[in-house]
């Protein structure tokens, strides 16, 4: 993948994103519009950040000239992750998706570990269980929070890129690498919210929604100070989602019914070598 790619690449990322979302159950997210100048921005941002970090990680499917697929692989340490995987839609089941996978697969090599998010499309999954990857089901906490239940929490405070030593450092505890050079493009993109005490720590970066982007944290309680302290956050009717959650998270979704945000399944946490991080809520893009 090149630079020249990226308006491309972005272009079948958002079609197949409708693809997915025009097949998704009652009471899902309806299919996007156009996209906005921020999805676009934002985009583009994490692709520029991959080719700048994970240059051998990215990947396009190419026929002619034309792109048609788009593949990007993360290595963080001695974990690997995929961050982004789409196919044209007028172009998938004709094998442009498996070449992409293995291209990506390739990047993993060295890796103790590997990590994928996957929606609930069966030939996704499919290509996931048979590369070795244990396929988690997971499930998204969605809706407009009830400031009525609301606790009062203490002991967490605004975070910022002098945090990133701590956040490395939860990182590998809770699933045996850091983020490193992405808490840096989350700082850019996200609020922080930190939790460091005697008995552990924590972080949780937070969208404009008081969604969770990514969280970890040391231990159940100090986890769910964040996740309450994000979904304090979101602005009065603003609908909040919590992505990504295993069953291992049962402590996230206590506190998803707690604030009155409704549940269903939503694909698969994949993981190689190793079992479902926890407490840690994923991000889509950095894993």
């Amino acid at each position: 993948m090149r630079d020249s790619d990226i308006t491309a690449a972005r272009a079948l990322t958002h079609e197949a994103l409708q693809l997915v979302r025009a097949n998704r159950p009652p009471g899902a997210a309806p299919p996007p519009g156009p996209p906005t100048p921020e999805w676009s921005s934002l985009w583009s941002r994490r692709a520029k950040h991959f080719l700048r970090y994970d240059p051998e990680g990215c990947w396009v499917a190419d026929d002619s000239g034309e792109v048609v697929g788009v593949a990007m692989a993360l290595r963080r340490e001695k974990l690997w992750g995929l961050s982004a995987y789409f196919v044209r839609p007028d172009r998938q089941g004709s094998g442009i998706g498996s070449a992409l996978l293995d291209a990506v697969l390739g990047y993993s090599q060295g890796c103790l570990r590997g990590i994928i998010i996957s929606t609930a499309d069966p030939r996704a999954a499919r290509r996931y269980r048979l590369a070795g990857f244990t396929l988690h089901p997971t499930i998204r906490a969605w809706g407009v929070v009830d400031r009525s239940t609301l606790p009062i929490v203490d002991g967490v405070r605004e975070g910022g890129p002098g945090d990133r030593d701590l956040c490395d450092s939860v990182d590998r505890q809770i699933r045996g690498a850091a983020h490193g050079v992405d808490h840096e493009f989350l700082c850019d993109t996200c609020g922080l919210l930190v939790c460091d005490t005697f008995t552990g720590s924590g972080y949780c970066f937070v969208d404009s929604t008081g969604s969770p982007v990514l969280l970890a944290a040391t231990n159940r309680k100090l986890a769910q100070r964040l996740l309450w302290s994000a979904l304090a956050r979101s602005p009065e009717g603003s609908t909040v989602r919590i992505d990504y959650l295993t069953a291992a998270q049962e402590w996230a979704v206590d506190v998803a019914l707690a604030a009155g945000l409704m549940l269903r399944n939503e694909g698969y946490l994949c993981l190689r070598h190793m079992r479902p991080p926890t407490p840690y809520i994923p991000s889509g893009a950095f894993l």
